[in-house]
């Protein structure tokens, strides 16, 4: 550890890795739930002009909100809001996009190898000691998130399946940067700076398919490479809880990052896929496989693991 990071390291507050915790199971339920909506907004509406409505949405929430709650969104240091916007935003785009042509499967499981990345980024670049019970919890949590997504997930290995582990590590580097170069801003900084990046990558989305037109499926298939359009109500209306809620959730996951070491944290985020699994049987009454709940209960023993270990 250089040492200018173990100056940081002693002034960062102490880890509060618990609260961390509740706050990505906030995080986790509230996603899951507003998710669960996103088939009805693809329907007959387009990825990017979703992310550049969502963040109008998201920016228009926050600027309300601001006086009112004392919110500061101004960031105190400019080029590492930017980046780390930057960098999450970019990963969230390889991921979208790699669901043109990859499975769903496929591309999840590449996504949730952030966990994995975080540890190798903390340990290998800033130096963080990784134990053995973090080490396992992150295994066991990745093998739980294989087991959900089924067989399909490890299926189809290509240069092409590189696209959805490349958005894994953006993901987890965008994570780490929260505390590591944005210590001292606002949750609600990030947050707006997150919304800003995601919609102005909507916009570019927007203007390319526009000036390069592609033969679109009907329905949620078209959903990746539908160019803008008209929107109609409930594109609107379910783009509006999208905002809401994502607002309120990625602003707690966030929060999260800024509390504990992002490879406590990272652990927890595994849960999003069993929060999902529930939420999706409670509304639309979609079962899981006997695999899939063994899966789950792995995924819940990892954050067990990591919260008795914080509690120790």
């Amino acid at each position: 550890m250089t040492t200018a990071n173990m100056a940081a390291a002693t002034d960062r507050s102490p880890d509060r890795t618990l609260a961390a915790a509740g706050m990505v199971l906030v995080y986790a339920m509230l996603i899951g739930f507003t998710d669960n909506f996103v088939r009805l907004i693809a329907a007959d509406g387009g990825l990017w002009q979703f992310h550049a409505t969502r963040s109008v949405m998201a920016w228009a929430i926050l600027l309300a909100l601001m006086v009112p709650l004392r919110l500061r969104l101004r960031p105190r240091n400019l080029r590492a809001v930017v980046a780390r916007s930057a960098i999450h935003g970019s990963g969230m785009v390889i991921y979208f996009g790699a669901l043109a042509f990859l499975p769903v499967a496929q591309v999840a499981a590449g996504l949730f190898t952030a966990p994995i990345f975080v540890l190798l980024i903390s340990r290998f670049i800033y130096g963080h000691p990784n134990g053995p019970v973090r080490v396992l919890a992150v295994a066991v949590g990745f093998a739980g998130v294989v087991m959900v997504l089924g067989p399909e997930a490890m299926r189809g290995a290509s240069v092409a399946a590189f696209l959805p582990v490349l958005a894994g590590a953006l993901y987890a580097l965008g994570n780490i940067a929260t505390r590591e170069w944005c210590d001292g801003e606002t949750a609600e900084t990030l947050l707006g700076g997150f919304f800003a990046a995601l919609g102005i990558f909507g916009l570019i989305g927007m203007a390319v398919l526009t000036l390069v037109p592609v033969e679109v499926p009907e329905g949620t298939a078209g959903f990746v490479l539908r160019g803008p359009v008209w929107p109609s109500a409930d594109f609107l209306f379910w783009t509006l809880v999208q905002a809401a809620g994502s607002l309120l959730g990625v602003g707690m996951m966030i929060k999260a990052y800024q509390l504990a070491e992002a490879s406590r944290v990272s652990v927890f985020e595994y849960v999003i896929l069993p929060a999902s699994a529930g939420w999706s049987w409670l509304i639309w009454g979609e079962t899981q496989s006997l695999l899939a709940l063994a899966g789950m209960a792995l995924i819940a023993a990892a954050g067990v693991m990591i919260a008795l270990r914080a509690r120790r």
